[in-house]
């Protein structure tokens, strides 16, 4: 777990259980430290043994994270020997068969809730038949005004804003390959800033790839399914997420707001390879044409990027390369001419 920081913040609302009491309290604290000594004072629990995580999908709560969440969001305290994956996690497991439509699953759970007798599982579907109660499928402001609450009044739909969110995500990762331009070796700089211009003009004309988060896409665009469910693509060094983490940042703004914290992360790494490996092509290029679309993909596109929970994303070195055959233009081979 990340470091019980003792920095100061902004006094934020945080909704607080135990695994096994039905109640809930509100409590307010500027970081992680205060928010498990006032839990833990609250609910009588041992304050060296115990942890904090979201009970929405059961992550493990740092700092970072913490800053991250909106107020109201509900946390759970576990004790040493405790585990918890979240309710998301196990109605997703209970009631996978039956998943064809909203109302299909909120049937689904509430014939459930009648035949199940073990409280803590009644406790779970009512979390979750709440949370299908949210306004998903309302896309307009004045239809889901809450949901824009904190919002510039230019965004008139919530596929717009869900747009330029992604937008701004990689614009961002532009703005990072623009400035390592400064510490490129100054015999290659005026190359690079060519290349680098020749990919800005490439992601005006593809719009940033905001299609990824904007459910109103087509399907081979967009990450998210109609509804607007996204699913955690696992950590860099697996094929998919054993946790199981999804959101659905369309449904409310506290699901909004805790969708920023899901990283578009890079396999190969931005800083550590792809953009050395970029400038040590040009120095060694010798007359060669850079294949400036292989670095675009990776550095801009789903070709190296994974949608990750904050759990899942590991910020450890990924020690993969760039493909040495795909950095440079393959010339085609000179046509003989025939006498």
């Amino acid at each position: 777990m990340g470091s019980h920081s003792s920095t100061q913040g902004h006094m934020k609302i945080f909704k607080i259980r135990t695994l096994k009491g039905n109640s809930k309290y509100g409590i307010g604290c500027r970081n992680l430290k205060e928010l498990l000594e006032k839990g833990c004072k609250k609910f009588q629990l041992p304050l060296k043994s115990t942890r904090v995580c979201s009970y929405e999908d059961g992550t493990e709560l740092s700092d970072e994270y913490l800053r991250n969440l909106p107020d109201n969001t509900e946390l759970v305290l576990l004790t040493a020997e405790q585990t918890w994956n979240g309710f998301v996690t196990d109605i997703d497991r209970l009631l996978n068969a039956f998943y064809t439509r909203q109302t299909d699953v909120t049937e689904a759970a509430l014939k459930l809730l009648t035949d199940e007798q073990a409280p803590q599982r009644r406790k779970i579907l009512v979390d979750f038949i709440q949370n299908m109660s949210e306004n998903i499928s309302a896309e307009n402001r004045e239809d889901d005004k809450s949901w824009f609450e904190g919002l510039e009044p230019r965004y008139k739909n919530k596929s717009s804003y869900m747009r330029n969110s992604c937008e701004s995500r990689i614009r961002s990762y532009m703005k990072e390959v623009q400035s390592s331009a400064t510490a490129s070796d100054p015999a290659v700089r005026d190359e690079y800033m060519k290349l680098i211009e020749t990919m800005s003009s490439e992601l005006r004309a593809v719009k940033y790839n905001g299609y990824y988060f904007d459910r109103t896409e087509e399907k081979t665009s967009r990450l998210c399914t109609a509804e607007g469910w996204f699913s955690c693509h696992g950590p860099f060094d697996m094929d998919d997420c054993s946790s199981k983490h999804s959101i659905n940042p369309y449904s409310n703004r506290e699901s909004r707001i805790l969708f920023s914290t899901w990283n578009l992360d890079h396999r190969i790494e931005k800083k550590r390879t792809i953009l050395p490996c970029l400038t040590q092509a040009l120095l060694e290029s010798n007359g060669r044409q850079i294949n400036w679309k292989y670095f675009f993909n990776l550095l801009f596109t789903m070709e190296n990027l994974k949608l990750v929970h904050i759990a899942c994303h590991k910020k450890t070195c990924h020690n993969l390369k760039c493909d040495d055959s795909m950095i440079y233009i393959k010339r085609k081979p000179a046509r003989k001419i025939k006498n």
